[in-house]
């Protein structure tokens, strides 16, 4: 993030780190670029992920490993609280009885204001946030997720839940590892292939279409990309990690970039995803029948707004 005589330009506010980004130092130069103005800023920090080798206490969920971790966090931040605590991934020997009271427990003592998730199922979300609700504990305000032109499988739960239970999404790795830059596509500097390590039509034709919508706008395939998820349904915001100065304000610039219908509908259908059962079973024609009944059109007709938003965004 730059700035000038203290003040952030283009408006920005939020940094986001975790206790393990580079072992400990991000914070620790987070902690020395804030001091003097750190009430300017929401600081969100991460715990979860392991930072000691030999040492089973060192990593996960539990309430011990939250306790260590976030006076570690403070310690390098120069600081008394964190705005926002987010659960880095999900800890399958942990109770999330026993994650959801801890996180509340410091909320309570004024380290931490708020908390979010990330990298979790949406069922366990879910279950968290009913299971805080009923206790009086403190729920997650937000979901942390990858989701790109590249990943659009949360769409089929995790970003449902996330609106079912009005919680800001910041989706990571918004340019696919910078694949949608067009940097990777064959023939250039490397190649876009899937998991197998195999050329993947459908990443190629996913970046031709955001470099010929760039192109045609005269906007950067970034911008492009960008301003396709700051259109999605919902809160989401898109985690950038600029490298340099340029490629900052390069990224910022999706702000003010308004894709038109066509170049929407374009990248949708080149990107999309099957939703799987149930979903695409309830999308059946008869299937729909069945659960609406016959009349069902002249619901549709009188709910257009809310079939729009269940139905054909996801």
């Amino acid at each position: 993030m730059s700035s000038r005589g203290g003040t952030p330009i283009a408006g920005g506010n939020f940094v986001d780190t975790a206790n393990n980004y580079t072992d400990g130092s991000s914070e620790r130069i987070l902690g020395e670029l804030l001091q003097g103005r750190r009430d300017r800023f929401v600081l969100a920090s991460k715990y979860t992920c392991g930072i000691r080798d030999g040492d089973v206490n060192a990593a996960g969920n539990s309430r011990k490993n939250l306790v260590q971790s976030v006076e570690a966090s403070l310690e390098r931040l120069r600081t008394d609280r964190l705005d926002v605590l987010w659960v880095h991934a999900r800890d399958n020997f942990t109770p999330v009885e026993e994650v959801m009271r801890s996180l509340d427990d410091l909320v309570r003592t004024g380290k931490v204001l708020y908390v979010g998730v990330s990298d979790w199922p949406a069922w366990e979300i879910a279950q968290a946030n009913t299971l805080a609700e009923l206790r009086g504990w403190t729920a997650f305000a937000g979901s942390q997720l990858r989701y790109s032109l590249l990943e659009r499988t949360p769409e089929r739960e995790l970003l449902p839940q996330a609106r079912a239970f009005d919680l800001a999404v910041l989706a990571w790795a918004p340019l696919g590892g910078g694949k949608l830059t067009g940097k990777y596509r064959t023939g250039g500097t490397g190649r876009l292939t899937g998991e197998n390590g195999e050329p993947d039509p459908r990443q190629e034709d996913i970046v031709t279409a955001v470099l010929d919508i760039a192109e045609q706008g005269g906007w950067s395939p970034a911008q492009v990309a960008l301003a396709w998820l700051l259109g999605r349904p919902g809160n989401v915001v898109p985690v950038i990690a600029a490298t340099g100065e340029s490629q900052l304000a390069d990224n910022l610039g999706a702000v003010d970039i308004r894709l038109d219908a066509d170049a929407v509908a374009r990248l949708d259908a080149v990107s999309a995803v099957p939703l799987g059962f149930p979903h695409d079973f309830l999308r059946e024609p008869q299937i729909t029948r069945n659960v609406y009944g016959d009349r069902w059109t002249e619901i549709d007709d009188r709910r257009s707004t809310h079939r729009r938003t269940v139905h054909d965004v996801l």
